[in-house]
């Protein structure tokens, strides 16, 4: 432990207090990395004008009847978490609960989104589901239609929400 204290560069600070800043940097570093990288493949985007792999995301929710599944998509486009919402009807669905195989029909949501608002849309989902444990995951996009994906970017900005040029969107 002698050396981590001899080895610190700054005068007057402690092994302790190396020790902290050793524990402490990692951590914070792990913490805001999903925030940097988001900020780097649109900075990225922005300055080549084309599409960064990673900066949208579909979220996969299930919902148990179709009311709530557009009471859901509603709420999630009103607050602008998310440009586009798909709703699929009657998904079969066989799953585990509490040790036992249930089988039961729900609606499933696809939900297109920037992917630095996946934690917060996730969260809010919980909030709002009636389910114990809501099923929402997502999946980073790829690759897609540059124009889709600027129309997506633009539908989550305050005031800008348009319709994309074609239905099946």
């Amino acid at each position: 432990m002698d050396w981590l204290g001899s080895r610190c560069p700054l005068p007057g600070y402690s092994r302790t207090s190396a020790l902290i800043c050793l524990l402490i940097l990692p951590a914070a570093a792990f913490l805001v990395y999903p925030m940097l990288r988001t900020l780097s493949l649109q900075l990225h985007s922005a300055i080549t004008s084309t599409y960064a792999s990673g900066a949208h995301s579909v979220i996969f929710v299930n919902c148990p009847n179709e009311q709530i599944a557009r009471d859901i998509a509603r709420a999630i486009l009103e607050k602008k978490l998310a440009a586009s919402v798909n709703i699929l009807p009657k998904a079969s669905s066989l799953y585990f609960w509490k040790g036992e195989i249930e089988e039961a029909s729900e609606i499933l949501l696809l939900i297109k989104t920037k992917t630095s608002k996946v934690p917060l849309l996730s969260s809010y989902i919980r909030l709002v589901h009636p389910f114990e444990i809501p099923e929402v995951f997502s999946l980073a996009m790829d690759q897609g239609d540059v124009q889709y994906l600027k129309w997506l970017e633009e539908s989550m900005e305050e005031g800008r929400a348009r319709e994309p040029s074609c239905a099946s969107c």
